[in-house]
């Protein structure tokens, strides 16, 4: 999460893209683990390709370049590297091109980045470390589920990267919805 900055680190309010890249990695998240989870009927996680293209993989991808030219490495490589990894994701949803051994090293490598995300971000705050550690485990357990072919934690997975979005939405609510009402309206710490 973006902090406020004072004296000679301070930046206005209108280069923080904060808000933006936890939205789109909210939603996306959100999406993506709702489809996964089996829990709407007649859908399945290739569904969620176009959101994860656009909002998840795009415009999570400027957030991040935004933050990191702002100053922000934590945030900028949190966006970056996550629209990245959504925007890889869209373009093979639902082909089985490189096979379950791909598939799995894939989310691998990328709750390694997750793993980084969470231990870079200990230090600042509760959001933070539920969301980027969610996600870690929702990688670790869609590689392991997709590896060893267990649907059940392929579910399990999807549930947790849900909550993940769920935080992550929240926290852009709260940020944008607080700094335009001028109070705390919305709790985040």
């Amino acid at each position: 999460m973006s902090t406020d900055a004072t004296g000679a680190n301070a930046r206005p309010a209108s280069l923080d893209a904060g808000p933006l890249g936890y939205l789109a990695l909210g939603l996306t998240l959100l999406g993506y683990g709702l489809l996964q989870t089996g829990l709407l009927h007649h859908t399945q996680v290739a569904d969620a390709a176009g959101l994860a293209h656009l909002l998840g993989g795009i415009a999570l991808f400027v957030a991040g370049l935004w933050q990191l030219r702002a100053g922000d490495t934590l945030n900028g490589t949190a966006f970056a590297g996550l629209g990245a990894f959504w925007a890889v994701w869209s373009m093979g949803a639902g082909s089985a091109a490189g096979g379950k051994n791909a598939a799995g090293l894939f989310l691998l490598l990328w709750a390694m980045l997750a793993f980084t995300l969470t231990a870079a971000s200990w230090q600042t705050g509760l959001f933070n470390r539920a969301l980027f550690g969610l996600l870690t485990l929702s990688l670790l357990l869609n590689a392991i589920g997709v590896l060893s072919s267990s649907g059940g934690l392929v579910k399990a997975a999807g549930w947790i990267a849900a909550v993940a979005g769920l935080i992550s939405w929240y926290w852009a609510t709260a940020a944008l919805t607080n700094h335009h009402w001028g109070r705390a309206a919305l709790p985040v710490k």
